[in-house]
């Protein structure tokens, strides 16, 4: 019988393919209690009761290192192009029997399937840890604090950090990308102060307090490397706009509206069609604005938005709308700005202008 409790003996085959696969053992006893057992021998001689007899055996108990890092939920992080401090979530939670300083660390994919389906496909930029300096769940710029690593992170407690990021400008919808959070215990160096390397305690049982990597394997780790790690991605909705212009005759000084045609004096009307395709994010804040040509002069109060196109597929003029915010000044003819175009719908403005 040894006199110093180790931490698998006496596991059984089940408990040690756990321990592979993803542990998520409690605590514990705490790493350097001393466990003492006293064994009592009462006895007699010729009927008369001897001094009793004790034997007593203690040992300190090892330090098991086990981490876990999750994600905060189960579904992607909504982004846009040019989008700043983008936020992901996860928690490190410290499920060894001792407390430890945790090193934190941000890697990307470079493709591959992206943890919620899909594949990444673009990185995001200046990815920077934050850790829930209040623990409201939720990040706080201004209050939230960056780190490199969590300081002395108690047996059984957690805390949640974030991943904020940048999305590039170039980012288009539909894109993915994936981001890894990666912690590894450290020694507890005291408040303040990041604690060195861990180191597996090597060959047999000693007396003192032995160190045991129990941790499973994460997403981007191996099992019993002091370190785990989970991915969670970001994926771009975007408008996908298109825009076309067409122009039609509507009238001219000889042929009036009979197979009119584009001679001094005709009235030519404009279209502008910007089209926002499906599975796409709504377009807000648009505007547009289209100087019209110098051989032309606009047709006061011609301007309308929000009309429709005429021909189907390949438009041959427009119809309807409203003045509503369109306007004509300084030479150009202007929407003014349209709060928003739905994925899967039109806007239109168009005018009429005549030629010189």
């Amino acid at each position: 019988m040894t006199n110093k409790l180790k931490i698998l003996v006496g596991a059984s085959s089940f408990a040690i393919a756990a321990i592979s696969a993803a542990p998520a053992f409690a605590a514990g006893t705490a790493a350097g209690t001393t466990i003492t057992n006293t064994a009592t021998i009462n006895y007699s001689v010729g009927g008369v009761a001897q001094t009793a007899i004790t034997a007593s055996n203690a040992f300190t108990v090892d330090r098991q290192i086990n981490l876990t890092v999750a994600e905060v939920g189960t579904t992607t992080t909504s982004v846009s192009p040019g989008q700043s401090a983008a936020v992901t979530a996860f928690t490190v939670t410290n499920t060894g029997n001792e407390t430890q300083d945790f090193r934190l660390s941000v890697s990307q994919l470079s493709g591959g399937t992206a943890p919620h389906g899909g594949t990444d496909s673009f990185d995001v930029t200046s990815p920077t840890i934050y850790v829930d300096t209040n623990s409201n769940g939720t990040y706080d710029a201004g209050t939230d604090t960056a780190v490199t690593f969590l300081d002395e992170l108690a047996a059984d407690a957690s805390r949640t950090v974030f991943i904020v990021a940048n999305i590039p400008i170039s980012a288009t919808n539909g894109q993915i990308a994936a981001v890894a959070l990666t912690a590894e215990a450290r020694e507890g160096a005291g408040s303040g102060s990041e604690g060195a390397a861990l180191t597996q305690t090597s060959g047999a049982d000693t007396t003192g307090k032995d160190t045991v990597f129990v941790d499973g394997a994460g997403s981007d780790d191996s099992a019993r490397d002091a370190r785990f790690s989970a991915r969670d991605d970001y994926t771009v909705a975007a408008p996908v706009l298109t825009v076309s212009k067409i122009s039609w005759v509507i009238d001219d000084p000889v042929n009036g509206t009979t197979n009119p045609k584009r001679i001094p004096g005709a009235t030519i009307g404009y279209c502008i069609i910007i089209s926002n395709a499906a599975g796409g994010a709504a377009a807000s804040g648009v505007s547009i604005s289209d100087p019209i040509p110098s051989q032309t002069t606009y047709v006061t109060g011609s301007v309308l938005l929000g009309g429709t196109t005429v021909g189907g597929g390949s438009p041959t003029s427009c119809t309807g709308g409203a003045t509503s915010t369109a306007s004509f000044s300084s030479g150009t003819v202007s929407s003014g700005t349209i709060s928003s175009i739905a994925a899967n719908s039109t806007q239109v403005l168009w005018f009429r202008a005549t030629v010189n």
